[in-house]
């Protein structure tokens, strides 16, 4: 296994283990990459089947994000390579968006506690990372989104599930723009449970070797023939832990808070040229988060606001295994008819900051355009290749 992930196993004072999984690629602020995905998968995995783990712990190296993203780079350079060849032909975007969703969706149905340290910059795939842990924790610095729109993709990992369970219409405000949310906004979007200040991880992290964790055997008052009472404890005693290291003062509402009551209105519609308009308007309104949200979406790919829409329309009550199907044929269609690899090459490549977007509006974007996202690009005698996840 690659130094890309770090491991760790920490012995806690009754003879249990912590795993601990630090993300080590802080030149790239932890992006995401294919060998990352596939050793944390491989960890993860082993940890679920060692009886004397009883919790993991996910982070980030340094101090500025947990993960902001995937590997842009590694993609386009696949869809540089295989251009004109037809989405199948990409066989790292393959492996790389099979591998990314199945990690996403082990960590979504993890057996045992699993605690996610969302310090700093959490961004598209390190929302993918987050959003499944059973204990999500933020800082006083965090800072989350889904920017897809800006480069040509769509707000996946599971986004098409996860903003249709935000507060009213949030999420697809969210989609369409790509604003982030502060410390206080992650709890009102659903997206954090707990808060510790970046100062106190360390002490909360000590903590937790002083826990009396329920092992194997369940414990002296725990029944070692009831399977989930461990987890149940466990699960507990986490969090006990963590409410007791919360800061005492209360966060100020968010600006997606604040303007919620606004924002659905904006957003609750089914027509989306009028929810764009709406958003549109509000490009020079006095609350700086809301004019950069609406700017961003207006620089931002007309394909991506039209596909985000459909997408959360169309799986609003699917489950998070079909979510992650449908995504994935998206994500294969989107390296070759979307905006994908233009938005890489204007932010990351050329950084010109100045993106084609093909089509050019949202108009040209419509509904029969986006209906190739939905083509499965494989032979018709392969299985889709997540069609095992939540089996």
């Amino acid at each position: 296994m690659s130094d890309s992930v770090l491991y760790e196993e920490r012995a806690t004072r009754n003879g249990m283990k912590i795993g601990v999984a630090t993300l080590n690629a802080p030149q790239t602020l932890n992006g995401l990459s294919l060998d990352m995905a596939r050793s944390l998968a491989h960890r993860l995995n082993e940890w679920a089947q060692d009886p004397e783990v009883v919790l993991v712990l996910l982070q980030g190296a340094g101090d500025k994000a947990f993960c902001a993203g995937g590997d842009l780079h590694g993609l386009y350079r696949s869809m540089r390579e295989t251009a004109g060849q037809g989405a199948w032909a990409n066989v790292y975007a393959r492996e790389f968006f099979e591998v990314e969703y199945r990690l996403d969706y082990q960590i979504h149905t993890y057996p045992k506690p699993l605690l996610c340290w969302g310090h700093g910059y959490v961004m598209g795939g390190g929302i993918g990372l987050m959003m499944g842990a059973s204990h999500r924790v933020v800082s006083e610095h965090s800072r989350l989104g889904m920017p897809e729109v800006s480069i040509g993709l769509f707000p996946d990992v599971g986004g098409s599930w996860l903003l249709n369970r935000m507060p009213g219409s949030t999420g697809l405000f969210l989609a369409l723009t790509g604003a982030q949310l502060n410390t206080s906004d992650a709890f009102f979007a659903g997206l954090a449970d707990f808060h510790v200040r970046h100062a106190d991880w360390p002490a909360l992290v000590e903590s937790l070797l002083d826990q009396p964790w329920a092992g194997p055997r369940g414990g002296a008052d725990t029944d070692a023939k009831d399977s989930f009472a461990p987890r149940s404890i466990n699960d507990g005693l986490l969090r006990r832990a963590l409410i007791a290291m919360e800061p005492s003062e209360t966060l100020e509402p968010g600006p997606l808070r604040q303007h919620s009551f606004m924002i659905n209105n904006l957003c609750s519609g089914t027509r989306l040229d009028e929810i764009h308009a709406d958003i549109a308007a509000l490009a020079d309104h006095a609350d700086p988060w809301l004019a950069k949200a609406a700017r961003t979406m207006l620089a931002g790919s007309p394909g991506t606001v039209r596909l985000a829409f459909t997408l959360l329309q169309r799986l609003r009550q699917r489950s998070l295994a079909d979510v992650f199907r449908a995504e994935y044929v998206a994500a294969l269609a989107a390296t070759v008819h979307g905006d994908f690899a233009e938005g890489i090459r204007a932010l990351l490549i050329d950084k010109d900051k100045r993106p084609r977007w093909n089509p050019a509006t949202l108009a040209e974007a419509g509904e029969v355009w986006v209906q190739k996202f939905f083509q499965e690009p494989w032979p018709s005698h392969l299985p889709h290749p997540l069609a095992d996840l939540g089996a």
